[in-house]
């Protein structure tokens, strides 16, 4: 819930536009808990090597409770070089159509202390006041959890009550890197898949009578060592304050080929049974933040 070098965890709000939402970051010892794991080399869950590519299937559901309507689509994302962003170099992933939403480059900084988003291109109103920000925190810890955005009185960009006046908004995210487990997706079965979840919230307070109305972003993630992103669920809750109806979307990306670090090939699980490729394979695979919270979250 997009978009980070498909480490982005994309967190796309219908009218708001899409946020790569994925920060980790230390969790303080709970009373009762045992201490955190501390994932070796977190860098390798984040491959951003030019020229990988990852090609991934997915589908969207969108509707109000009594109309759904069901598609499918595909994403290619790949990481396209180096541009300079407020005076620092970071890195451009390209994606073809992350959650149905058609052509975006994403902009991220990895250094030692984790992952920076710098925007992403077209971008929007709301998320030019937002970036640059934290998405991934180093060390990986498990469990762990991050406050990553709370921002009161930001301009949305869009009037929704059609009275003439961009509506404030005030936002709030999260997210929760929750363990390691075994994931299926389209290329294959990862036993050791890093599992993060990023929530957002956003309170619209509309101009024409001074009411507020809600929306969230809720999405899952599954990264793998040395392949990034493999899997991500999206959930969306989009209010519509002319009807009063909300609109629900959600949305799955799941990975069915990668090219990854000079030409090594992942080929989907139909291929793999013919040609061996995957025989043995236990690399834990990775998301683009994001940009779809991409975190998605």
């Amino acid at each position: 819930m997009h978009h980070f070098p498909r480490f982005q965890m994309k967190i796309v709000w219908a009218c708001v536009g899409g946020f790569w939402l994925a920060v980790v970051c230390n969790l303080g010892l709970v009373y009762g808990q045992p201490l955190p794991t501390l994932i070796q080399q977190p860098e390798e869950f984040f491959p951003d090597q030019i020229g990988n590519e990852w090609r991934y299937q997915g589908r969207i559901s969108e509707g109000s409770v009594n109309q759904i309507a069901d598609a499918t689509f595909e994403n290619i994302s790949k990481v396209t070089g180096t541009e300079t962003k407020d005076g620092v170099k970071v890195t451009v992933f390209h994606d073809s159509n992350a959650g149905d939403q058609g052509p975006t480059d994403s902009y991220y900084l990895r250094d030692a202390a984790g992952i920076r988003y710098y925007g992403s291109k077209p971008g929007t109103r709301l998320e030019q006041q937002l970036v640059p920000y934290q998405i991934i925190r180093f060390p990986l810890e498990i469990p762990s959890f991050f406050e990553q955005l709370n921002r009161k009185n930001l301009n949305l960009g869009l009037d929704l009550d059609h009275d003439g006046q961009a509506e404030k908004v005030d936002v709030f995210a999260t997210v929760t890197l929750h363990g390691q487990e075994a994931v299926t997706v389209p290329v294959g079965t990862y036993p050791d898949a890093v599992k993060m979840e990023a929530q957002m919230k956003l309170l619209v307070h509309l101009s024409r009578e001074g009411t507020q109305v809600q929306g969230f972003d809720s999405m899952t993630v599954w990264f793998v060592k040395d392949v990034g992103l493999v899997k991500y669920m999206e959930r969306q809750m989009i209010p519509n304050p002319q009807t009063g109806k909300d609109r629900m979307i959600e949305i799955t990306e799941e990975l069915q080929e990668a090219t990854l670090h000079g030409g090594k090939k992942l080929l989907s699980r139909r291929k793999a049974s013919t040609h061996g490729v995957l025989t043995g394979h236990t690399a834990v695979f990775q998301v683009a933040l994001p940009s779809r919270l991409g975190a998605h979250p």
